[in-house]
């Protein structure tokens, strides 16, 4: 039977080589205290806030906001583009400015006639023609998928045209490929990981969107929805423990310093975030829709992202340094985590700000080509809205690491395990008739040297005033009897 001591030794050890430290009874009551009530909180708004449908509007037929079917293109015939009059500016003469150059090309120019077929919708199998100029960016090709739009109101000869390229197959392909890697390098957790993904995105599109467009608060549904999105995807990742939890809470701590940031600076700027056609066609359908809470709202949910990075990577370092050094203090296990932290802010901020840099790089090089002083380029309201999402992202994000870095040192500092029993705890003599080993090292008796009936251990085979290697006493006599048999 094997003894207590090494059962809850080998116990023991086998949490040092874990993926975490477990912590005490005590200190996950603690810790679901807190997240608990969250947890039901953001159930409530959810079921609270969320939307039966999209509200219905008449299509206005503009940007998106139009009927279209799938079509392909099923022949090209190269014409001259005076028989089609595809010019749509009349040429000036003047070769120096882009209209003049651009009308004489579609006068003089060959263009192409691309006959397309739609293949989805009630009239499916109708072809049309599409003129295609000389210089413009999308040139098609034959069997190539489109878009087409449909105008029911429009004379029948222009009811369809092309809007765009059918580009699935290579975005599904690429979304595979994605998955592949993920689930390769990743394995059981970038499978989590996928189905975090997934999540998020039903929530993004069934919940935050429609309540949205019903006319709820854009920042309430912005956070209840990023609440939902964070407990799943972190909990999904990286399992339900109290080092999740540490980042779940320093996570929340973030997002409401950002959205408090974000409301300020947003109202003190005078940012309305009607500042595109999509955004003004936006506030045309639906003009109950706060475009400034719209515009906080993506600022949030942006955020999320690199915050579970941070956050997640902060309590993973105090836990590990917990378990290198058990004596360390949560004074000394901030300073050493700190130091990794101030490693990630400046490559995290610097990835922020060039992911809203790259997005914003048609916008910045009009700007550059009008020789716009950065002054003029920085108050525009284009700009300014980015420049704001920016900074107060990236305040979020710093304050973040000291923020999670703190918590996580003070919970796993307090944390109160029951101190180990020492590896080799002496064991009493046996004493009485039937008496086991010595110790539960050595066997109960050896041939010729048991003991007898109703009297103690042997002399000389351990004890427990005298500790010794299982079987050392014994072994040790057999060969020190063989050596003298020998020499003599």
């Amino acid at each position: 039977m094997t003894p207590p001591q090494q059962t809850h030794e080998a116990h023991g050890h086998s949490h040092s080589h874990g993926p975490a430290a477990p912590v005490s009874l005590h200190l996950r009551k603690v810790i679901a205290a807190v997240l608990i009530p969250f947890a039901a909180a953001v159930a409530v708004g959810l079921a609270l806030l969320w939307p039966g449908s999209t509200p219905a509007h008449e299509r206005t037929g503009v940007g998106f906001d139009r009927q279209t079917e799938q079509g392909q293109v099923v022949r090209i015939e190269r014409v001259d583009c005076k028989d089609v009059n595809a010019s749509q500016l009349p040429s000036t003469g003047d070769l120096t400015k882009p209209q003049g150059r651009e009308a004489q090309q579609a006068e003089t120019g060959e263009c192409k006639k691309a006959t397309v077929e739609v293949t989805t919708g009630k009239e499916k199998g109708r072809t049309f023609v599409e003129v295609v100029q000389p210089d413009a960016p999308r040139q098609f090709h034959v069997k190539q998928g489109v878009v087409v739009a449909y105008a029911p109101d429009a004379p029948r000869d222009l009811q369809y045209s092309v809007t765009d390229v059918d580009r699935k197959f290579p975005l599904t392909l690429l979304a595979g490929i994605f998955a592949l890697v993920v689930v390769v390098v990743g394995r059981m957790r970038g499978i989590m990981a996928l189905v975090a993904l997934i999540a998020s995105f039903a929530i993004l599109t069934l919940f935050i969107l429609p309540a949205i467009l019903q006319g709820s608060n854009p920042l309430i549904v912005a956070i209840v929805g990023a609440s939902a999105i964070m407990l799943i995807a972190l909990y999904l990742c990286h399992g339900l423990t109290a080092r999740t939890s540490v980042a779940v809470l320093g996570t929340l701590i973030s997002l409401l310093l950002i959205g408090l940031l974000g409301s300020v600076f947003i109202g003190w700027a005078s940012l309305t975030g009607n500042t595109d056609d999509n955004t003004g066609l936006i506030h045309g359908l639906y003009p109950e829709i706060d475009m400034s809470g719209l515009l906080l709202a993506g600022v949030i949910i942006g955020s999320l992202g690199v915050l579970d990075d941070v956050t997640v990577t902060q309590t993973s370092a105090v836990w590990e340094l917990r378990q290198a050094d058990p004596s360390m203090g949560p004074r000394a296990l901030y300073r050493a985590a700190i130091r990794i932290g101030r490693d990630h802010i400046a490559s995290v901020v610097n990835t922020l700000v060039l992911a809203y840099a790259g997005a914003a790089l048609p916008l910045l090089l009009l700007f550059s080509i009008a020789q716009s002083s950065m002054g003029t380029v920085a108050n525009s309201e284009l700009v300014a809205e980015e420049i704001v999402r920016t900074l107060v992202g990236s305040i979020g994000l710093v304050a973040s690491v000291p923020v999670t870095t703190a918590l996580a040192a003070l919970v796993v500092s307090a944390d109160r395990q029951a101190p180990e029993a020492p590896a080799m705890a002496p064991y009493p003599a046996p004493t009485g008739p039937g008496s086991g080993p010595a110790s539960p090292y050595e066997p109960d008796s050896a041939p010729g040297q048991g003991s007898a009936p109703g009297q103690g251990s042997a002399p000389g085979l351990g004890s427990a005033a005298t500790p010794s290697v299982p079987g050392q006493n014994a072994l040790t006599r057999k060969l020190g009897g063989r050596g003298r048999r020998r020499k003599k």
